[in-house]
């Protein structure tokens, strides 16, 4: 059983949750389509649907979605249920900066809302894609009780489990469709998990049914120490760390030692290691260190940004006009380093007509943050998610899992031993997969419907650095074709 973490009431009123908008704000599911956003010229040339569904009513703990359709048609189209890592980052991020269908304007930032344009990669393309706030505390999601954000991978599971359930009955066009879920990160802990749970209750009948074909888990996070010790073979391959100190490594270190060092040389060893892979960025190790924001590792990921708790809006006086700005806003990184997307998108999320926009509940929210830096509890309580691979493969449901090949947090090496350990035969031995004629990364697939894949030059996430492969891959496992 989860642990009972109560916080503060200060943390409920940095997010905007009064006292009386904890009583006020509304419990009932709710949605709007949005045909326009700020910082987009026009009408959205796609359909867009917002809203928010209730998975705690005790607590009145509500997850906020967003709903993108098929540009190749909702009707027969695949549906994708799409999850961010974290644990508590913002789906806004695989919304905006990796697989759905609007981007950042990349230009610096002067002060009004940033601006946004179509993204030619996007999976929507091909998918119906589900993105949800989840755990309760991510991006726009919220709880009008503190007890509400009290969760873990199980909990926050089954509630996601819940959320699908709820939309489905009110979305009923969409339950004939494909379902498959999807995440990236420590999300791949959890959508196994969820691949299982959606599965028992198609066997048990549970209505309405789930017509659930399989997963797809991208630079995924297991909860096993693999996800640690892979990344030390790993920085020696590429030229990161020396022969001796990888030999020093292997030799004194051990199991959980690559967490919780137990003996003085494994601890210096260790610190040698880190301190040769800071040099590098650990998320994608051919480009610069180049500040303003980083990820703690395939556990809980954070912005430099995020601080101690979630900052707060101030309204500054500016002529006649009064304006909201970050009182502590994120460190500005340089234009041409590739997360300056990242921090056009607390400007943007941040800003009322966004806010507007999208139908986010008054009072719900004081300030939007891509993700929190261990502010919010949780209890990371699937240890492992191995055997949630094992089980759903085994009962005949597909999977795809692919790794950015220049990943140092969750490098391709470690997934590559958790898929062979499953232990099924090859069907499709290891080869290379192709876009326009040039090798895209490389592929091989076991009799279990598992396929593994590597995305050349890519790092965490894939799709941020590679969209175009990324996006090939997605589209022609998603429609059953070879890769």
């Amino acid at each position: 059983m989860i642990g009972r973490i109560l916080l503060p009431l200060c943390f409920f009123f940095s997010i905007g949750l009064t006292a009386q908008q904890l009583v006020l704000a509304a419990a009932a599911s709710s949605s709007k389509v949005v045909t326009t956003l700020p910082g987009f010229d026009g009408l959205l040339p796609f359909h867009l649907e917002t809203g928010y569904v209730e998975v705690d009513e005790v607590n009145g703990a509500e997850l906020f979605y967003y709903f993108v359709r098929s540009e190749a048609g909702g009707e027969d189209a695949p549906f994708l249920l799409w999850l961010t890592g974290g644990d508590h980052c913002s789906v806004l991020s695989g919304l905006a900066l990796e697989i759905g269908p609007f981007q950042f304007v990349i230009e610096p930032y002067n002060g009004t809302v940033p601006s946004l344009q179509l993204n030619p990669y996007s999976w929507t393309k091909v998918a119906n894609i589900l993105f949800v706030d989840a755990p309760v505390g991510a991006g726009f999601s919220f709880s009008r009780k503190p007890e509400g954000y009290n969760v873990g991978d199980v909990s926050a599971s089954l509630q996601l489990h819940e959320l699908l359930i709820k939309w489905f009955t009110d979305h009923p066009a969409f339950l004939a469709n494909h379902l498959y879920i999807g995440g990236d990160s420590y999300a791949g802990k959890i959508v196994p998990f969820i691949a299982q749970k959606i599965s028992e209750g198609v066997e048990a009948g549970r209505s309405p049914h789930l017509n659930l074909k399989g997963y797809l888990v991208g630079n995924p996070a297991t909860g096993e120490i693999i996800d640690y010790s892979a990344a030390v073979p790993y920085a020696h391959g590429v030229g990161i760390i020396s022969d001796q100190l990888y030999e020093t490594i292997g030799g004194h270190c051990h199991g959980e030692d690559y967490k919780y060092p137990t003996n003085a040389l494994c601890a210096q060893a260790l610190d040698t290691y880190k301190s040769l892979l800071s040099e590098v960025r650990w998320g994608q190790i051919l480009l610069d260190n180049c500040g303003g924001f980083t990820s703690t590792g395939p556990g809980r990921e954070m912005d430099d940004s995020a601080g101690a708790g979630r900052k707060i809006l101030s309204e500054e006086k500016d002529g006649a006009e009064t304006v909201k700005r970050l009182r502590n806003p994120p460190p500005s990184p340089t234009l041409d380093c590739q997360t300056y997307g990242i921090y056009l998108s607390y400007f943007w999320a941040n800003d009322q007509g966004t806010r507007d926009a999208l139908g986010i509940k008054d009072g719900t929210l004081e300030e939007w943050v891509r993700c929190h830096n261990g502010d919010v509890p949780y209890t990371a309580d699937i240890r492992s998610s191995i055997k949630y691979h094992r089980n759903v493969t085994a009962n005949g449901y597909r999977a795809l899992v692919y790794s950015g090949d220049h990943d140092a947090m969750v490098p391709h090496l470690g997934t590559q031993a958790w898929v062979r350990s499953l232990g099924f035969p090859i069907v499709d031995d290891w080869r290379a997969w192709h876009l326009q004629g040039q090798s895209a990364g490389f592929t091989i697939t076991y009799s279990n419907n598992m396929t593994f894949a590597t995305i050349k030059g890519a790092g965490h996430t894939a799709p941020e650095f590679e969209p175009e492969r990324c996006f090939a891959m997605f589209s022609r496992w998603i429609l059953n074709q070879q890769l």
